[in-house]
C-alpha cells in the first residue's frame, strides 16, 4: 500500500472530495459521549479524523492504517489544525490490532470505516475486528460504495470498471455480512441506502458483551 500511496497521498482528498459521498453524514451521526474514544480504521490523509474531531470536541480520536506513507499525511494534517492533542494515530492492519499496545485504550464507543472495505481483501474480518473492539453499548459505523440500485445501468458499468482499474470492489454483501455479524454480539444492523444506492451507510449497534 506504501507504493500506491506515497505519490497518491498528496492529492488524495482532492481527487475524492467528488465522490466518496456520506462522509459528512456519518460524521454527523457519531454522536460519541464526553471523553469517549472514536477510532478510525483506515484513516488514510487524517481528513475524516478532524473532521470529526472539530464536530465533537468532547470526544478523543484515533486512527489506524496500514499504509506508513498515509500516515505522513496524516499526521502532519492533523498537527496544521492544531489538533495533535485530542487525534493520535498509528500503523495498524484492519483485520487484527491491539488498541491497547497503539492507544492504551481497551475499546472504543464509536469505530468507523468509511470506504475502507472495498479495499480490504478480507473485509468481512474487518468488520468482526472493528465489532470486537466496541465498548458496550458502543457502534460501528460504516460507508462505502452500495450497489447502485436506483441509478442507470450504464453509469453502474462505468463507476464498477473504473474502480477495479484502482483494485476497489464495492460489496454486494455488506448488509448480509454486516447482520450476521451483528447478531453474533447481541447487537442490530441498520442500512440506509444513499444517493439512490450510489452508497451504503451500515451501523451496528453492540449489545451487552457476553
Amino acid at each position: 500500500m506504501d507504493g500506491v500511496y506515497r505519490g497518491q497521498r498528496h492529492i488524495y482528498d482532492l481527487t475524492r472530495k467528488y465522490y466518496l459521498l456520506g462522509r459528512d453524514r456519518l460524521i454527523d451521526e457519531l454522536a460519541p459521549p464526553v471523553g469517549g474514544h472514536v477510532l478510525e480504521v483506515g484513516c488514510g490523509t487524517g481528513r475524516n479524523l478532524i473532521a470529526a474531531a472539530r464536530c465533537w470536541p468532547g470526544a478523543h480520536f484515533h486512527g489506524i492504517d496500514i499504509s506508513a506513507e498515509m500516515l505522513k499525511s496524516a499526521r502532519a494534517a492533523i498537527a496544521r489544525a492544531g489538533l495533535t492533542r485530542r487525534i493520535s494515530v498509528a500503523q495498524g492492519d484492519a483485520t487484527g490490532f491491539d488498541p491497547h499496545a497503539l492507544f492504551r485504550v481497551a475499546s472504543f464507543d464509536r469505530i468507523f470505516q468509511s470506504y475502507t472495505l472495498s479495499m480490504i481483501p478480507d473485509w468481512q474480518g474487518a468488520i468482526r475486528e472493528a465489532t470486537r473492539h466496541l465498548a458496550t453499548n458502543g457502534s460501528l459505523h460504516i460507508v462505502d460504495f452500495g450497489q447502485q440500485e436506483a441509478l442507470p445501468g450504464w453509469f453502474r458499468a462505468g463507476l464498477f470498471g473504473w474502480l477495479d482499474r484502482f483494485h476497489v470492489a464495492p460489496r454486494a454483501m455488506l448488509s448480509e455480512a454486516a447482520r450476521e455479524i451483528a447478531s453474533d454480539v447481541g447487537g442490530r444492523m441498520t442500512l440506509v441506502r444513499l444517493y439512490r444506492g450510489y452508497a451504503w451507510s451500515v451501523r451496528i449497534d453492540r449489545g451487552p458483551r457476553r
